[in-house]
């Protein structure tokens, strides 16, 4: 039985191994030293860009902080305020002087927080909205902006939760807003969110990295498309940085704020961070490079010189394991060694090869010697048989039954004189054997019936001569008595499992097989003259065995209810 040996018994495993062994660990160093180098690179950068987020941060989220403690501040001590709220009693001037006295206070405080964009008073009594406007490039933006906020207010201000920062998407941009509300007067704040990332205009984040805005819930605030476009997923965990992108590789880092409910992130590209290694550290990359393709290609020059004609004769002392005696190594200039191989292989080839043949026609001669034996030992055999039939039916004077005997038996020598050829059509086979079973019924004619059945398709297919007359004599001499009826069935059909064989039964109500020749014929042993001259259908397996090898089958066994059953399949080939 063949069996799969470990691949770590081949030659190029080994070679492999052993260059691996020598090569790798230069390699490994080379690998580590590299990815060391790019972490200390990345850590480097991502610490410096950190701590300048988180003073930005800081910055942002006090000038948050004081714009709320005034807005508070304002609330609860400006009397001004009372003068917005509704009051049918209030005088006009009165009115418009609060509002101018506001209006400047609100305005000499927006100096100190730069990175506001507006602080507003908005009376919903009288619908008066009063804002600074250091924000935008024109007046147009400026009053977009403010009538926004003015109808949020108006309109819907229970979206903004009052007293701390919130985000609102406005129609356009997206705002930090907040307020306070008294009575029917709010007090309060906005800022662009585009604004708060100005200032990282000026800091290089190389041509494709930038910073921006995004939520706790990590839905980018500020250039959300160029987040979608690089497909960032911004949703990482961890307090140093993360590498995201699929478009391009960037080093991301990121702020929360205090004072709201947002992240400052900045994206540096790391193709920008790599190129700021030292040289010595590209020339470690270059080492491990080279060294790998140099692995690579000393694998490669072994395998053409030396693996490859060891495997090719391998793969053909294979295929002079299963047969195949056609098998040449082919003649290359590889090297002196081996062409002496190959040349020498070819030439032992050939030597088996013709001593092969010898031994075979030898052994053909001596198999068909042996056949044309087995024909002579069973033809003496029936003569015998059919003289004693037609003794005994002289002996009861049946005339006409003794005619149409004489006409059969002379019918069945004229087959047996002409069958010294291997193989009949199995028609004739059919016609002789039937041709017994006719005398046999007209000797018997109350105790024994027989049925053939065939397709005529399979009519022209060749088989040995007196295979199936064989084995339906057996039947009849150890399975007839006068006592019961014996039947005989002959079947003739295309195998359903090996569509190239046929398939032949022959099957008789008996007793069946002894158990001791039924146990011989199944392990083949021979059988002697003592079983009962089953000698016959020991000379059949003997001659299907010279003339088809392995090719075919014949099995013997007693069929509950029926009897012996003898199966035969042969490889359908026809004449």
């Amino acid at each position: 039985m063949k069996t799969n040996k470990p691949i770590y018994h081949s030659l190029l495993f080994k070679l492999f191994l052993s260059v691996f062994l020598i090569i790798g660990p230069l390699i490994i160093v080379h690998i580590v030293n590299n990815y060391y180098a790019v972490e200390v690179i990345r850590n480097q950068v991502a610490q410096s860009n950190k701590n300048m987020l988180n003073v930005y941060m800081n910055q942002i989220d006090q000038s948050l902080d004081g714009v709320e403690n005034y807005i508070y501040q304002i609330t609860n001590t400006n009397t001004d305020l009372y003068y917005l709220e509704f009051n049918e009693t209030l005088e006009k001037n009165d009115y418009e002087l609060a509002k101018l006295r506001l209006f400047q206070s609100i305005n000499n405080q927006a100096y100190f927080y730069p990175s506001i964009d507006s602080i507003f008073i908005y009376s919903s009594a009288y619908d008066d909205f009063l804002n600074t406007q250091k924000f935008a490039d024109n007046y147009i933006e400026r009053l977009a902006a403010a009538e926004e906020i003015k109808r949020l207010l108006k309109e819907n201000p229970e979206q903004i939760s009052a007293g701390r920062w919130n985000i609102w998407k406005g129609d356009k941009e997206n705002y930090l807003l907040n307020f306070i509300k008294v009575e029917d007067v709010y007090v309060g704040a906005w800022v662009n969110m585009d604004k708060l990332i100005l200032p990282f205009k000026y800091i290089d984040f190389g041509d494709t990295g930038r910073a921006l805005l995004a939520t706790s819930d990590n839905q980018p605030l500020t250039n959300k498309e160029f987040v979608e476009e690089e497909k960032i997923d911004l949703s990482f965990k961890g307090n140093n940085y993360a590498i995201l992108g699929e478009n391009e590789r960037f080093v991301v880092m990121k702020e929360k704020s205090t004072k709201a409910d947002f992240y400052l992130l900045a994206l540096i590209p790391e193709s920008e961070i790599l190129e700021r290694l030292p040289f010595l550290e590209r020339i470690s990359s270059v080492i491990t490079v080279v060294a790998v393709l140099f692995l690579f290609l000393f694998i490669f020059i072994m395998r053409k010189v030396f693996l490859q004609p060891i495997n090719q004769i391998v793969a053909a002392m294979k295929k002079l394991r299963r047969g195949d005696l056609d098998i040449r190594l082919p003649q290359k200039r590889n090297s002196t060694e081996f062409e002496v191989v190959n040349e020498t292989f070819n030439h032992m080839i050939s030597e088996i090869k013709d001593l092969k043949i010898n031994v075979y026609e030898e052994k053909l001669n001596l198999q068909r010697a042996e056949l044309k034996h087995l024909q002579l030992q069973i033809n003496p055999h029936f003569f015998l048989n059919s003289l004693n039939i037609i003794y005994n039916l002289a002996q009861v004077r049946e005339f006409s039954l003794i005619q149409e005997m004489s006409k059969c038996l002379a019918n069945y020598f004229r087959f047996m004189f002409r069958s010294n050829s291997y193989f009949v059509r199995l028609e004739e086979e059919l016609n002789h054997t039937e041709n017994y079973l006719r005398i046999q019924e007209l000797r018997f004619p109350e105790t024994f019936s027989y049925h053939v059945d065939s397709p005529e398709e399979l009519r022209e297919c060749k088989i040995p001569p007196l295979v199936i007359q064989t084995i339906a004599e057996n039947s009849i001499k150890h399975a007839f008595n006068l006592d019961e009826q014996l039947e005989i069935h002959i079947l003739v059909k295309q195998d359903t499992e090996n569509p190239g064989y046929i398939e032949i039964t022959i099957q008789d109500t008996g007793e069946g097989f002894p158990e001791d020749v039924l146990l011989s014929l199944q392990k083949e042993v021979p059988l002697s003259a003592q079983e009962g001259e089953r000698i016959g259908i020991w000379n059949v397996k003997q001659r299907l065995a010279l003339l088809y090898h392995e090719k075919t089958q014949i099995q013997f066994f007693n069929q509950q209810g029926k009897g012996a059953t003898v199966k035969i399949q042969l490889p359908i080939d026809k004449i």
